[in-house]
């Protein structure tokens, strides 16, 4: 088909596309003038609550890009060009991003659902994964834990996320268990008053009210060279391991006092000895 320019109403064409233009060049203006703003609190907001400067940095550059594409999509809208083709090659582009960040994004979406659900906070000590130790830190990629040797661990919270957790801090109180083996000719109830006076002597370790139940002493088992006795008492959670030390230490010491034997492993050997003949002396 033949094009006949002198058909074309420039006047109309102006009316059209020209407002268009003006327009798009107008929410152009505007709304790089807003994504700049939103970045510059974006940037102040992840600074504040991320310690690593680099990786703000980076979140802070990922989420202008996203902003932009998204603002020239809108342009692009209003001028009249068809945005079907700008959305697809979009989606294609986060898919390939995605399958290729497989691994970070599923350690992302780990620290978002720790930050939200809070299974534990900075300052808990906690076991995960086989390791223990105080949580440091709670990164969007990682959680950092220190142990009590004072090593660092790094533990990706997509595993974290997906794990098992105990969390040795969250509750106020907890239960001091130590078990102490007599041996079978010692007198279970002797053994059992002294860790009973013991228990209940210690300042840190809470009575009735306070806790469950007062300091309960049980045998718990026969074992092969021991009659093993539990005293299970109750302390707050930061008095544990005052409790849980200063008690094996006083059981002890009352125990050698009283005469009662702490067993321990004991292997006795027979040697068995022949008298070897030898021939010359049977001739002699």
């Amino acid at each position: 088909m033949d094009f006949d320019i002198k058909n074309i109403n420039i006047e109309e064409l102006l009316v059209t596309y020209g407002l268009k233009v003006v327009y798009a060049l107008i929410a152009l203006v505007i709304g790089w003038v807003v994504v700049g703003f939103i970045i510059k609190l974006i940037k102040k907001a992840l600074h504040k609550a991320i310690n690593d400067l680099a990786l703000a940095n980076f979140l802070t550059s990922i989420i202008g890009v996203l902003l932009k594409v998204l603002l020239f999509i809108v342009v692009a809208s209003i001028v009249g060009i068809d945005t079907t083709s700008f959305a697809a090659i979009i989606g294609a582009a986060g898919l390939a991003i995605g399958l290729a960040l497989q691994g970070s994004l599923s350690n992302f979406a780990g620290g978002v659902l720790i930050i939200l659900l809070k299974p534990y906070r900075i300052g808990e000590f906690i076991e995960a994964k086989g390791m223990l130790g105080t949580v440091k830190e709670i990164q969007i990629f990682y959680t950092l834990l220190n142990t009590t040797d004072n090593k660092l661990i790094i533990i990706p919270n997509g595993e974290l996320s997906n794990s098992p957790i105990t969390n040795y801090s969250r509750e106020p109180i907890r239960r001091v268990d130590i078990t102490i083996g007599i041996s079978y000719g010692d007198d279970i109830k002797t053994a059992k008053e002294i860790m009973s006076k013991s228990a209940n002597a210690h300042p840190l370790v809470l009575k009735e009210g306070d806790a469950p139940s007062n300091p309960v002493i049980v045998v718990t088992s026969l074992g092969d060279s021991s009659v093993n006795i539990a005293v299970r008492s109750w302390a707050k959670t930061p008095d544990y391991w005052s409790v849980h030390n200063d008690l094996i230490e006083e059981l002890k010491y009352k125990m050698d006092e009283a005469g009662i034997e702490i067993p321990f492993p004991q292997r006795t050997v027979w040697m068995k000895t022949e008298n070897v003949v030898s021939e010359d002396t049977k001739n002699s």
